[in-house]
């Protein structure tokens, strides 16, 4: 999720790896183990944010991870163990769960300023109704974001058959030399090369921080990614009101200490993958000895 890809409009946007999760772990395994990146993202990096967790679950780590798995099964149906239609399966789960999770979050934006505003009419949270939010949202998962999220599921869902093919469901197929060694192999330089993840400027739509509205140019860049509807001069006053409510330890992956955004946002990634591992860990723990009792 920290490689962010330019969306039209000046915005950004990144895969989320809610389709292969679903694939290999179920839906309801799926569904924690998104869940559980959200929630860390949220509490130390100030990403996604802390009041709007439960919405960022319920888009991408339930209804993303039913989606993907619906998909995949449906299209995958009487597929043989190395048809081609199982890695077309999966590139459709991934691209059509993260288009699905994106509209739910457009239709939360958009309905905002309907059911919360003050006595003026004046939105409080969100500034954009359902006519801007849906296309803001859509046009750059529909295309470039949903691209992203369907290759990476289709790349690693043709890895894993080939060398994992019981993580993927395949039984009665043998597995190649390479093995998970080469897998944690690939995850590592991934998780070396995530500073290309700044690479892209510009923020997603819809995470907008009070300082946002402030100026002109932040103003602007609203409004280009918002099919140049006019940004408001101000920021909304729920959202300036609970801004504040939670300060994440490393905010935007850009630790205070760390002089060099590229190192810091590397050292965020590794930090991030070692809390996901440490709770994975404890939680096998917990499960093993519950399951000796």
């Amino acid at each position: 999720m920290m490689f962010n890809l330019p969306l039209p409009g000046g915005t950004t946007g990144h895969a989320v790896g809610v389709g292969i999760a679903a694939i290999v772990l179920g839906p309801w395994a799926s569904l924690l183990a998104i869940s559980l990146a959200l929630t860390i993202q949220a509490l130390f990096f100030g990403d996604g944010g802390i009041t709007t967790l439960g919405a960022n679950c319920f888009n991408m780590a339930i209804a993303g991870s039913f989606a993907a798995w619906g998909i995949y099964r449906l299209v995958s149906l009487g597929a043989a163990a190395e048809s081609r239609r199982r890695v077309v399966a999966a590139a459709l789960a991934g691209y059509g769960a993260i288009n699905f999770s994106a509209l739910l979050a457009a239709i939360e934006f958009g309905i905002q300023p309907m059911l919360f505003h003050d006595a003026t009419g004046a939105p409080l949270y969100a500034p954009y109704s359902l006519r801007v939010a849906i296309p803001a949202m859509m046009l750059g998962h529909l295309t470039i974001a949903g691209a992203a999220e369907a290759v990476m599921s289709a790349g690693l869902f043709s890895y894993l058959r080939r060398n994992e093919p019981a993580l993927v469901g395949i039984t009665g197929v043998p597995a190649a030399q390479q093995g998970i060694r080469t897998l944690w192999g690939a995850l590592a330089l991934v998780l070396l090369l995530t500073p290309l993840g700044i690479v892209a400027s510009g923020a997603a739509w819809g995470e907008w921080a009070p300082k946002d509205f402030a100026n002109a140019a932040g103003r602007a860049q609203m409004a280009a990614a918002s099919g140049n509807a006019v940004a408001p001069a101000a920021a909304p006053s729920g959202l300036a009101r609970l801004a504040n409510l939670w300060t994440a330890p490393l905010p935007d992956y850009a630790p205070h200490f760390v002089k060099s955004a590229a190192f810091g946002y590397l050292l965020s990634a590794m930090f991030g993958v070692g809390l996901i591992l440490a709770v994975a860990w404890a939680v096998g723990r917990w499960a093993g000895r519950a399951d000796g009792e």
